[in-house]
């Protein structure tokens, strides 16, 4: 599962989501549906924008969080 990291990003900048909406020109409900992992693909261009309006890197951007497995069905 990927995490986006964009709250925790804006809390450090000290900036909000509306901030960030008009910064990108993109509604509340995207961004929203983006933070809370809704949506099923983010476009080059978006990740571009987080990352410039945020200062960070995609790496930044992303968390990949892995699951154990249940080894029992092997």
């Amino acid at each position: 599962m990927v995490e986006v990291n964009i709250e925790k990003l804006l809390k450090k900048k000290k900036k909000t989501k509306y901030w960030l909406c008009q910064q990108m020109n993109i509604t509340h409900r995207n961004l929203n549906r983006i933070i809370n992992g809704i949506t099923s693909s983010i476009s080059f261009k978006y990740i571009e924008e987080f990352c410039n309006y945020l200062d960070c890197t995609p790496g930044e951007l992303f968390t990949v969080l892995n699951h154990e497995k249940d080894k029992s069905r092997f």
